[in-house]
């Protein structure tokens, strides 16, 4: 077999291609704990986990029974215990790898749900006329204008949009975005388009969609506050007046043309 064939030889170790490829998905495993664990209250558990393991094996060389038993019988709730302090992460980790490009190309997760959960919030926002400015990344990241806003790392649904929006709520001033099936954050700071200056008939949300339309690939919704009216701004241009069944066809060719691409 290949991945078998010896490389070359470390001292009294044959080393193969296998071996190397175990040693990569190994450092790739800890950087991406590491990357999601840093500055967070669970670096410091796991700093914790880590001076304990520490303590363990040295108490193993310098046979230390009572201690060496202890943490031997500590070993079959390890996992069960990692996974209790980390839930938070790992969620956050397995939602960050879901939404992957090569594991949504495999697995070909349907937008379905995500499109009628857009399709209900936006009904509602139009109907009770709440302002609404919902920014659908694709290829372009747009860290940099998420960092502006208030971190949601929720999974999309109608009620928390129209949640969100609400003019109660102090969330409701600023865009969503949304990346994949989760919402990144709210109350975010997008550029506004010097197009629109002079028409008196749209608002500041409108040249706002229309700007981040201008400086990215994105799919931006927008509903009037005035007139509960969608808009939509993509690649540029500024659709108004659209119908649901429209806005329905938009996103599907949206998320369909991103799949693709």
């Amino acid at each position: 077999m290949i991945l078998n064939i010896k490389l070359f030889r470390m001292l009294f170790i044959d080393v193969t291609i296998f071996d190397l490829l175990d040693i990569f998905l190994l450092t790739f495993i800890f950087y991406k704990l590491y990357y999601f664990l840093r500055g967070s209250r669970a670096a410091q558990m796991a700093a914790g986990l880590v001076v304990i393991l520490i303590v363990s094996l040295v108490a193993q060389l310098l046979s230390m029974q009572a201690i060496t038993w202890l943490f031997e019988n500590l070993k079959t709730v390890w996992l069960i215990l990692f996974v209790i302090i980390f839930q938070p992460e790992l969620r956050r980790m397995l939602t960050n790898l879901g939404q992957s490009r090569l594991i949504r190309y495999i697995v070909r997760v349907s937008e379905s749900k995500l499109v009628d959960e857009l399709l209900k919030a936006v009904e509602t926002l139009s109907s009770k006329r709440y302002g609404g400015l919902i920014v659908m990344t694709r290829n372009t990241g747009l860290k940099a204008i998420i960092e502006t806003g208030i971190r949601i790392e929720a999974e999309v649904s109608a009620p928390l949009l129209i949640s969100i929006f609400n003019p109660r709520s102090p969330l409701h001033d600023g865009a969503v975005i949304i990346q994949g099936e989760i919402i990144k954050a709210a109350k975010c700071i997008l550029p506004l388009s010097n197009e629109l200056k002079n028409d008196s008939g749209l608002g500041t949300r409108h040249r706002a969609g229309l700007g981040m339309s201008e400086e990215s690939d994105a799919f931006v919704i927008i509903v009037s506050e005035e007139t509960g009216r969608i808009s939509v701004a993509f690649n540029g241009e500024l659709i108004r007046n659209v119908s649901l069944s429209q806005l329905e066809n938009m996103l599907q060719d949206a998320l369909k043309i991103k799949a693709m691409e």
